[in-house]
C-alpha cells in the first residue's frame, strides 16, 4: 500500500509546474537550435518563420521549451533574442511571468 502511495506522489511530481529562470534564446520551431546565436541573420530568420506559422520555442543550452498560449504575446518581442525568463515551467511547457533582453557581451 506504501508503495502505491509514493507512486502516486511521485507521479503528481512530475506534471507539477516549478518556478522557473532560464537564459536563452527565443527561437522557433522549425529551425530550433539553429538561431541560439541571436545574430541578426537568426532574429530575421525566426521573425520570418513564426510569421509564417511556426511556434515560438525557447532554447536553453541542449534543451528547447515550447510556450503556453497566455504566454506567446509576451516573447513576440523577442524573437530571435537571448533573454531571462522568470515564469514556471511544467513538463516542456514555459508559461511566462516577465521577460527580460540579455545585454549584447
Amino acid at each position: 500500500m506504501n508503495k502505491v502511495i509514493l507512486m502516486v506522489f511521485a507521479a503528481g511530481a512530475l506534471f507539477t509546474a516549478s518556478a522557473a529562470k532560464m537564459s536563452g534564446t527565443v527561437s522557433d520551431a522549425k529551425c530550433g537550435k539553429a538561431h541560439a546565436d541571436a545574430s541578426e541573420k537568426s532574429q530575421a530568420c525566426v521573425k520570418k518563420c513564426v510569421a509564417g506559422g511556426q511556434a515560438a520555442v525557447f532554447v536553453s543550452g541542449d534543451k528547447i521549451y515550447t510556450f503556453d498560449a497566455k504566454s506567446v504575446d509576451k516573447i513576440k518581442e523577442h524573437l530571435g533574442h537571448k533573454v531571462e525568463i522568470n515564469g514556471k515551467l511544467k513538463g516542456d511547457v514555459l508559461t511566462v511571468k516577465s521577460v527580460k533582453m540579455q545585454s549584447a557581451s
